[in-house]
């Protein structure tokens, strides 16, 4: 038996760093997905592995169920809700992802690899099963790549343990009910857990659920767009250290604490007057137009107060710059220092002018990616996709 899961990656409208410092911020899904193809062996399989395929980067690892049994077993046992991997299980994983000898340009994945052992097993229990896993969203980018790993993985491991409610004649496409996916997010926010150490679990919320999220000092809320969003998604390939650009955020914090709580205090109002923003309904192309010069407005701020914090890059800049020329507003999504930018695209700017800010920006050595803006969240399909 196959079913097959896809979960989307996320990107931050407005509010990242200031959110560490209680301001407010917007989250919603992109329409990039990671696909993951789980199938269980038939009865007259003879192959007892547990097979792990990452075809986007042409690695595949693999391990005798009995072996992770071995390993794992003691912790796992029958399993019925989402639960964290204990440290001592952990070392336990950490041993077969050693097995499988990581080439060191890749050994970032280990994390992931432990997260699927985890997973996998504490969901469908040792039993022999083959993973695909496929993905549009480039890792390490600040598009939420390892939560929509860890939701599209988790929807297709419930799917097959019988621990959910669906319709397995269905063909096509199809979402979870409510409260299978609050299940399926309470697992993925364990893989993330994994991967991450201390996520804040926005990025697998929003890859689940889809749509977008205000969230504020750990609450989150579910909200739905009235506008049509999509944007120019540009990966400027410059990786960045998380961790010492939140760390430089709260440095400059002290040093100068009047000037950046008001920095934060702005960077709150943009966001809570976009989240109204975005809700707000629209009737014609003229109140949409109107929406999307405001929201344009609010984006240019916001960079304008990512700058004042420290967190932009000479490759963000050079993205700035470009698609001012086109008369188009951008801003750097994530943590910064690199990592993507985001472009507004009005639902009327005419696709010659894309093509041509496209053109441009790839010729500076930057990938790019044109995706909806808060759509659909994870989905699953047991039949033919065609």
């Amino acid at each position: 038996m196959e079913v097959k899961a896809r979960a989307p990656g996320k990107i931050i409208l407005a509010g990242e760093h200031a959110v560490v410092h209680g301001s407010t911020a917007v989250a919603a899904s992109v329409g990039l997905f990671t696909t993951a193809s789980v199938r269980l062996p038939g009865s007259s399989d003879k192959d007892d592995l547990v097979k792990l395929q990452l075809k986007d980067l042409a690695l595949e690892f693999s391990w005798p169920s009995s072996r992770i049994k071995e390993a794992l077993g003691v912790f796992v046992g029958a399993i019925s809700t989402p639960t964290s991997c204990p440290a001592e299980c952990l070392k336990s994983i950490a041993s077969l992802v050693e097995d499988q000898n990581i080439p060191e340009a890749k050994i970032g994945l280990a994390s992931g690899v432990s997260a699927f052992l985890w997973l996998c097993s504490s969901i469908l229990g040792f039993v022999p099963v083959e993973v695909s896993i496929t993905s549009e969203l480039p890792l390490g980018s600040g598009l939420g790549s390892s939560a929509a790993f860890c939701v599209a993985l988790s929807a297709a491991l419930i799917a097959l343990s019988g621990s959910v409610n669906v319709n397995r004649e269905h063909r096509g496409w199809m979402v979870y009910k409510e409260e299978e996916l609050d299940l399926l997010n309470k697992w993925a926010f364990e893989g993330e857990k994994i991967i991450h150490g201390k996520p804040s679990g926005i990025d697998n919320t929003v890859s689940t659920y889809g749509s977008m999220i205000k969230f504020r000092s750990g609450s989150l809320t579910l909200i739905e767009s009235n506008m049509p969003l999509k944007m120019l998604i540009t990966n400027t390939k410059v990786g960045r250290n998380t961790k010492a650009l939140v760390a430089g955020v709260s440095e400059r914090a002290i040093r100068h604490p009047d000037a950046m709580k008001s920095v934060f205090n702005a960077v709150d109002f943009i966001s809570n007057e976009l989240s109204i923003l975005i809700q707000s309904p629209v009737h014609d192309d003229v109140s949409l137009t109107e929406n999307e010069e405001k929201l344009a407005e609010l984006m240019e701020m916001n960079q304008g107060l990512l700058q004042c914090m420290g967190v932009s890059h000479a490759s963000i800049e050079t993205v700035l710059r470009t698609s001012l020329k086109y008369k188009l507003v951008s801003k750097l999504t994530g943590a910064g220092g690199g990592g993507c930018v985001l472009t507004l695209l009005p639902n009327l700017l005419s696709g010659k002018v894309v093509d041509e800010v496209i053109a441009e920006l790839e010729s500076c050595g930057f990938e790019c990616f044109i995706a909806g803006i808060g759509g659909k969240g994870a989905e699953i399909s047991f039949g033919d996709l065609s």
